[in-house]
């Protein structure tokens, strides 16, 4: 029987502050039918068409209809595909919101750098 789609998380675990935030969502209900890839480990299996640099340098989300998302968009994927999160998902999924978001994660990225 083939195995149910699911969602694929791919974040750089070598990242402290996002290793951090990743394990508060692996607590969150729900989380168990998620897949959690650290992207920083060299034998991680990346989703077709991911490749590594591009995962190290953003967080992506694979959601279990197969679509991708980077970034801002990512973390609403992720939000969504939480019960207790889905709210926050539905809220950052609006244009708006996403802008901002997004913009927001752009500048983390920059200051991520320091930790890496």
């Amino acid at each position: 029987m083939p195995e149910t789609p699911r969602t694929e998380v791919y974040y750089d675990g070598a990242c402290p502050v996002c290793s951090r935030e990743i394990a508060t969502y692996r607590r969150a209900e729900g989380a168990e039918g998620l897949c959690f890839v650290d992207v920083s480990r060299p034998d991680a299996a990346l989703a077709p068409g991911l490749t590594r640099e591009a995962a190290l340098a953003r967080m992506h989300v694979r959601r279990a209809d197969g679509s991708m998302a980077s970034g801002a968009a990512a973390f609403a994927a992720l939000w969504s595909a939480l019960p207790g999160w889905a709210w926050l998902g539905r809220l950052a999924a609006l244009p708006l919101v996403t802008l901002m978001l997004e913009l927001g994660y752009r500048g983390f990225l920059r200051v991520r750098k320091i930790w890496r």
